[in-house]
């Protein structure tokens, strides 16, 4: 019996081409099953997922300007009236002035200034702060008006209520039917324009009025402490008007040791998110006057006018 010749290769030929088709179409399969995507109603939706909150705008200022340098030396020189007799050594250091220490001259920076004579002396203190608020929904301009209204219920200015807004008016009831406008129907009494016409008999116009409204004859109400109130001189503390965007000014007189007088006046604006405190004091001694009001107001008021100018720069 004749044997078949062993060809070396072919078998093992054909079974590697089969393993690598089976290979290939397993593989094939594998791939298609991973690359197909889950479908899309597999896939879970958060409902409660909503927009993201907004966020406050930040404040205008982000850096202070440095104090000593902002006040001329022809405005301390009428504020420190003291110094010109100095010797020039101190004289210069009195205009020169402080730096109030802080940890962070982008959010709070300050100075004073100071100079006596025999029977006066004199002291000018600015403060700068810049708030800045790290509540993403408030901004660092309203979170500055908390402060600043703080401040002046401290000094125990009130704060002005908020106006109501305006109403449209109420248009007028049309004429009734019949009725020329303009006149009144027959039978009615005409309304009162003069107020004789509601005075009773032998009763002025402004007896009557205050009859009607309570209050006493010839003085109309008014806010303590502002002009017009019996007393006031227009020089109390009070609220400002035209310096930044809010300001109020605050005046104490005090005595010092045994017939010293102390006078301490304090102008306080915010302008956005940065509150600026001008603090002047004028100090007598001895049988010298108290210092006088509207002149140490009228100082501190245009320092702190040039200061509002220099945060517009």
């Amino acid at each position: 019996m004749q044997r078949k010749r062993y060809a070396p290769g072919r078998t093992g030929s054909a079974a590697r081409t089969a393993v690598v088709l089976a290979l290939g179409l397993g593989l094939g399969t594998g791939l298609t099953g991973c690359s197909a995507g889950t479908p899309a109603d597999d896939i879970a939706v958060d409902a409660k997922a909503g927009p993201a909150a907004p966020v406050a705008p930040p404040g205008r200022y982000r850096t202070l300007f440095e104090p000593c340098g902002a006040v001329p030396q022809a405005t301390l020189k009428d504020l420190l009236p003291g110094a010109a007799a100095l010797p020039d050594a101190e004289r210069d250091r009195a205009y020169r002035g402080a730096a109030a220490v802080t940890y962070d001259t982008d959010r709070r920076v300050g100075c004073s200034w100071k100079a006596d004579s025999p029977d006066t002396s004199h002291r000018l203190t600015l403060d700068i702060e810049r708030v800045v608020s790290y509540d993403t929904t408030v901004s660092d301009a309203d979170r500055a008006q908390e402060v600043y209204v703080r401040k002046q219920l401290a000094a125990g200015i009130p704060v002005p209520p908020t106006a109501p807004p305006t109403t449209a008016p109420t248009p007028s009831t049309p004429p009734a039917s019949g009725q020329t406008p303009g006149k009144t129907p027959p039978g009615t009494a005409p309304t009162p324009k003069d107020p004789e016409a509601t005075t009773p008999p032998g009763t002025t116009p402004a007896a009557g009025a205050a009859a009607g409204s309570g209050a006493p004859t010839g003085t109309s109400p008014a806010a303590p402490g502002t002009p017009g109130t019996p007393g006031a001189t227009g020089l109390e503390p009070r609220v400002l008007d035209g310096l930044g965007d809010i300001a109020y000014l605050d005046d104490v007189l005090s005595k010092v040791g045994g017939s010293g007088k102390q006078r301490a006046v304090r102008v306080v604006f915010r302008t956005s998110n940065v509150i600026v405190t001008v603090s002047y004091q004028e100090q007598t001694t001895g049988s010298a006057e108290a210092p006088d009001s509207a002149e140490l107001q009228e100082k501190a008021r245009n320092l702190a006018r040039l200061l509002a100018e220099r945060l517009e720069e």
